[in-house]
């Protein structure tokens, strides 16, 4: 996307062209999200056959189990393999996952800790743990063997029984607990994923006709910057309160750009949107039908219906009322605060060209009050005492990041953290339809002259391309995941594409943030802060949304649908 550098009108009416597809930043973006997402595809759903035949015998195993009085060894363990079934746990998966490890949590008296951790455990009480729990293996199958013995007919032997595995139970826990880990070390896995990105980047800016050798150079820099920026959103005095690596990100490129100043061998790799387009599409296999049908119509209430509202009021009010003299700024604000966070905001910004400081102080606005609200609002939903179904529908559609969403739900508690993420999983959908509709709008009423006829090829060519990426990648794993079943769905999709896809879109956004902060200028910037308009908009928006969204989630989950609440 080309930023407008002046306030006159512009009307994209150039023709969509084949090279396009390998001249575009847009369409790069979707062939890097394509390229991890078909790899990380390739190896999971090789193993399929080993997978779906290993699912089969503990689904057996499990349903065999659940026909006994009490709960047996081999129900448990069969349980726990199931569980442990994944494609993240494959051992290519694994790998390709490890290298994404971002640093750890740390403080003051171990700052190390963040990116080396040191071995833990005796193994003198190591192995004394796992004889215990050996031992009370034995004594479980033996009681087991008695109360089948007895044909379960015996009260007191299936008594004895479930007491004897809950205590092998209880013993395998403290075995695993005590076992000897031998620490971690991952500054090479970040040199590896560093060269790697660099690598795959680079490909892109080579075909996109810039230079490759700079631009590798300068990528290694704000690399090693989104690390240091990880590391300082793990401290945690801080982390607690919402300062996470996102905002650490920004504050760090803003730091360095308004101090010593960018330099200019890193300029080259500070590409904003190449980075966030492609943790956008990469978003796409986040967003599974399956899941959103789970809640149902209150949750889609709740995400389609607010959601549109607040953004056009909060955008009227903002040129009605406050004046804004941005539209874009405007319009970007308003679908931050709405829709989804950075993700909306990007999509936004494409479609309406807004300038790189308005994305820049809109992306600024929904961070800082996104801290805020992850911790304030999970406290003042304690305090009220509302139902935790309710307190996540709130959470789920009023903070932005999908991460703090989770942080937030969490506190409240699993039903929270189930609605809250699914919600915002819905509203995540909207970042392609609020993209279309503002780029329609943009192309037919704000930029098009009196008598002029605006054609479908200007409003595509005003559309975010990346965004068809999202979709489509959104739509291939919704149906992937809709035909393998829920075992295999959750194996082989949601905790294993979907993993991969996670692990590499955070790096994605921390390039992306770093380098708004590098190419940010606070003169620049102070000139949309005069009479605090942006923050009035974003506040009074804000309000607006979080009173709609709770008198809607409490309307569609509590009066008009309690039988979904109830069997949530």
């Amino acid at each position: 996307m080309e930023n407008q550098q002046n306030n006159d009108v512009v009307v994209d009416r150039g023709e969509a062209k084949w090279s396009d597809l390998w001249l575009k930043e847009d369409y790069w973006a979707i062939w890097i999200g394509f390229l991890i997402l078909i790899v990380s595809a390739v190896m999971i759903f090789g193993s399929r056959g080993d997978i779906e035949k290993k699912m089969a015998d503990y689904n057996a195993i499990i349903a065999a189990e659940k026909e006994k009085p009490f709960k047996t060894v081999e129900l448990i363990q069969a349980t726990a393999a199931k569980k442990a079934l994944t494609g993240s746990s494959l051992p290519s998966v694994k790998t390709l996952i490890g290298i994404t490890k971002t640093p750890g949590k740390w403080d003051f008296s171990n700052p190390a800790a963040s990116f080396v951790t040191p071995a833990k455990g005796d193994k003198a009480t190591a192995d004394a743990a796992a004889a215990k729990a050996e031992e009370a293996l034995t004594a479980a199958k033996a009681a087991q063997t008695a109360a089948a013995d007895a044909q379960y007919a015996d009260e007191t032997l299936n008594k004895a029984a479930a007491d004897a595995v809950s205590a092998w139970e209880a013993a395998s826990k403290a075995a695993s607990a005590a076992k000897v880990s031998s620490g971690s070390n991952i500054f090479l896995s970040l040199i590896t994923l560093g060269l790697g990105l660099g690598v795959v980047f680079s490909i892109g800016m080579m075909a996109m006709g810039n230079n490759v050798p700079r631009f590798f150079i300068g990528f290694l820099g704000v690399f090693v910057l989104s690390v240091f920026a990880n590391f300082l959103g793990g401290f945690k005095p801080t982390a607690t309160y919402g300062v996470n690596s996102e905002i650490m990100s920004i504050v760090l490129g803003l730091l360095i750009a308004n101090t010593i100043g960018t330099p200019k061998w890193m300029m080259p790799a500070v590409q904003v949107e190449y980075y966030i387009k492609t943790g956008l599409v990469l978003l796409g296999a986040e967003v599974l039908f399956g899941k959103i049908l789970a809640i149902g119509v209150p949750g889609i209430f709740v995400a389609w219906v607010v959601t549109p509202i607040v953004l056009i009021c909060t955008f009227i009010f903002g040129q009605k009322i406050l004046k804004m003299p941005s539209k874009t700024l405007n319009i970007v604000i308003s679908a931050d605060m709405s829709v989804c966070g950075t993700s909306a905001a990007i999509a936004t910004a494409a479609a309406c060209r807004a300038k790189k400081e308005e994305l820049t102080l809109s992306v600024g606005l929904s961070l800082a009050f996104t801290a805020i609200m992850m911790v304030a609002q999970p406290m003042l939903i304690k305090a009220l005492g509302l139902p935790e179904v309710l307190g996540g529908a709130w959470i789920g559609g009023t903070i932005d990041a999908t991460g703090s969403v989770a942080a937030a739900g969490a506190f409240i508690g699993p039903k929270a953290l189930q609605v809250a993420a699914t919600i915002k999983m819905i509203q995540n959908v909207l970042i392609g339809v609020t993209a279309f509709c503002v780029a329609m709008y943009w192309c037919t009423k704000v930029e098009c002259n009196e008598g002029q006829q605006v054609t479908a090829m200007e409003i595509w060519n005003r559309f975010p391309k990346f965004v068809i990426g999202f979709l489509a990648v959104s739509i291939v794993c919704s149906v992937v995941s809709g035909n393998l079943g829920s075992d295999l769905a959750t194996a082989m999709v949601d905790k294993g594409v979907v993993s991969v896809a996670k692990a590499f879109r955070g790096w994605m956004f921390a390039l992306a943030f770093v380098s708004i902060g590098l190419a940010t200028n606070f003169r620049e910037l102070a000139s949309y802060f005069k009479g605090g308009k942006p923050i009035i908009l974003y506040v009074v928006g804000q309000s607006f949304n979080l009173c709609l969204t709770l008198f809607m989630a409490w309307i569609m989950f509590y009066k008009v649908f309690p039988d979904i609440t109830a069997s949530i």
